[in-house]
């Protein structure tokens, strides 16, 4: 037992965030409307369960931008622009789950830059 409580003292408080919060911080990359679910349930005071919410916003305002963009432009956006962005997303989207699964706190590629939750 006194084994058991060292090794727990001894992990960084980041790893332990991260352990703590990992299901809230993959709510949002598979269905990316509920991105708010961290900010509004325990998880709200974890930076790991606010940097992944703050990724998945970034996702959803991508997904909503392709769908806006690739609906608008004939075409060139229904043939091109909708199929390979929606593509994107998902891809993207696997990458965060399995980034948070990992409890690491990686970036996105190409939308994960933008800082939108504090």
């Amino acid at each position: 037992m006194e084994e058991q409580n060292q090794t727990q003292q001894t992990q960084p408080t980041g790893q332990s965030d991260a352990e703590k919060n990992k299901a809230m911080a993959i709510v949002g990359y598979i269905v990316p409307i509920l991105f708010f679910i961290p900010l509004v349930s325990d998880a709200k005071n974890s930076p790991f369960a606010k940097f992944h919410a703050n990724q998945q916003l970034n996702l959803l305002i991508a997904a909503v931008v392709v769908n806006i963009v690739g609906g608008i432009i004939p075409f060139i956006g229904w043939f091109l622009i909708l199929p390979l962005g929606t593509i994107f997303i998902i891809v993207v989207a696997i990458m965060g789950i399995i980034n948070a699964s990992k409890g690491a706190m990686k970036e996105l590629p190409l939308i994960g830059g933008f800082k939108l939750i504090s």
